[in-house]
């Protein structure tokens, strides 16, 4: 009710201060409940109901598929295009055939202590697969008795889009007793990696991953140039930390072993499978850094006292000469590969301060395509808010302002030159990945790169850092851009890559069985 009106002046502004103070309570619970339901994600969804489609500046395209967009008056039409139809000639027999089974059951690493895991084939890490360039890849993947459902990711190949393995996206997860069936042909050489992408973070961290090696065709310049020398060996090197802080390498707790002799040259294929970034140095050697994910560097140089940076999920090809004192040893925080004699014992030695810093290293050539002339350009904002994720109130990465899935869909039509400047503000390191392409690395904070060509699937972004990177969009299809810190991608910072007219038949969302991160 009113105050009397015999109240003192005070009296009656203290009374509307009150009142005017539970209006604004009021108001400021209901714009808090309206933020809180309007949150919440549909049980089941498809990925093309996500955010927003940005077109960075390029056309839009009638039928693009994508459900908030309006084409635009200009825009061509391009037919519909389901994902399950990118993918190999089915005819086509394969040249490498793999069967891999996932269970889920008690592992123990070799030196480490037990823990509740996931494996393939009986083993954690899975079986290495090799095939050269031009093979096609067979592999079946039968899951035994992983309740959450697994699939088989292919890290840094540009595969088929069908064949990209990401639940709701690309597929269904692979249920206990069903089986899928993923076949590609080996375009790419290089060190690359296959992890799952259902519930991708505890599955990958309890073992479900591999190595997956694609070498030159043979008879090939590269695939002489690949062998080194003679006395030339091949170590793949897998940098994982099991549940309870066990650092391996290979499996192998602490140090893991290689036989080499003095004089040989050794291909170390180090890959970080971790969510965090790391970084690796040799003692007792200099070397040289020959590929960053899956791809030849230009000229590379010796390094000597230097480390090499190894963001998650990235890959680097060490070249090292065993010494005439028969021993080296390749050291990454909590474990290492010693090359060398049987029961060789090699020295360690601190972490060096200064590291390769790829936008420098190595000596330019020709990219095959200019940045300059870009069809599309986009930005990829990272930062933090506190809101709601899914009904979940927290503080959440975002992507250009918006909590997931108020965040960009990047839109392009195939052959595009695109150019993507990513900016961290979160506060965080972030490792981004961009499914089914490579990123030209063209800036970091505004500096030129003026090294070898360096491409990129796996790129740590520091805070306060920017890159300007560039790639063509030769691949079509509906792929993942997110941070490979995976529980940061469960967190929100996860968008799409889209091509005009290309669509998907599964569904995300808690009623669907799917949940790549």
């Amino acid at each position: 009710m009113l105050p009397p009106r015999t109240a003192s002046a005070a009296s009656r502004w203290a009374w509307f201060a009150r009142r005017l103070a539970v209006v604004g309570l009021a108001v400021a619970l209901a714009l808090v409940g309206w933020a809180w339901w309007a949150s919440i994600l549909p049980g089941s969804y498809s990925v093309m109901e996500m955010g927003t489609p940005d077109f960075g500046g390029g056309p839009g395209v009638a039928g693009h598929a994508h459900g908030g967009a309006a084409p635009q008056a200009a825009a061509a039409t391009v037919p519909p295009t389901s994902v399950t139809d990118l993918a190999a000639d089915p005819d086509q027999p394969a040249d490498v055939h793999v069967e891999l089974v996932a269970r889920a059951e008690r592992v123990t690493p070799d030196g480490g202590a037990p823990f509740d895991g996931f494996t393939l084939n009986g083993q954690t890490p899975g079986p290495t697969i090799r095939a050269r360039q031009g093979q096609l890849v067979e592999v079946v993947l039968r899951n035994e008795d992983v309740p959450a459902g697994v699939t088989a990711h292919w890290h840094g190949v540009d595969v088929p889009n069908a064949m990209d393995g990401v639940a709701g996206v690309t597929q269904d997860a692979v249920k206990p007793g069903e089986s899928f069936t993923y076949r590609f042909v080996a375009e790419q050489v290089g060190t690359f990696w296959y992890h799952s992408h259902q519930a991708s973070h505890p599955q990958v961290v309890g073992g479900l991953y591999g190595a997956l090696i694609l070498e030159p065709a043979e008879g090939t310049d590269a695939s002489s140039r690949s062998s080194l020398s003679a006395r030339a060996a091949d170590a793949t090197a897998l940098v994982h930390t099991y549940p309870g802080g066990q650092r391996t390498i290979d499996g192998v707790v602490g140090d893991g072993h290689r036989t080499a002799a003095p004089g040989d040259t050794v291909r170390v294929r180090l890959v970080n499978t971790d969510s965090t970034p790391t970084s690796a140095w040799v003692t007792g050697s200099t070397f040289r850094v020959l590929a960053v994910d899956g791809t030849e560097l230009n000229g590379p140089a010796p390094v000597d006292g230097e480390k090499v940076p190894l963001t998650a999920g990235g890959r680097a090809d060490l070249e090292v000469t065993v010494p005439a004192s028969g021993v080296v040893r390749i050291q990454v925080p909590g474990a290492s590969l010693v090359l060398g004699p049987d029961g060789a014992e090699a020295s360690t030695s601190p972490a060096p301060r200064d590291e390769v810093d790829l936008l420098t290293y190595g000596e330019p050539a020709d990219v095959g395509f200019d940045p300059a002339r870009a069809d599309r350009r986009f930005r990829y904002d990272i930062g933090r808010l506190p809101g709601f994720l899914d009904g979940a109130p927290g503080y959440w990465w975002t992507i250009n302002g918006g909590i997931m899935p108020a965040v960009p869909m990047y839109m392009v039509q195939e052959g595009d030159v695109v150019v993507m400047t990513i900016s961290n503000n979160s506060g965080e390191v972030h490792p981004m990945h961009l499914h089914g392409h490579h990123l030209l690395v063209l800036s970091r904070d505004g500096v030129p790169s003026t090294g070898s060509p360096w491409r990129v699937d796996s790129l740590n972004v520091e805070h306060g850092e920017t890159y300007e990177v560039a790639f063509v969009a030769d691949n079509p299809g509906i792929w993942m851009d997110h941070c490979h810190n995976l529980p940061h991608a469960a967190e929100g910072l996860m968008t799409h890559l889209a091509y005009a007219g290309v669509t998907t038949p599964f569904r995300l969302g808690r009623d669907s069985g799917n949940d790549p991160e």
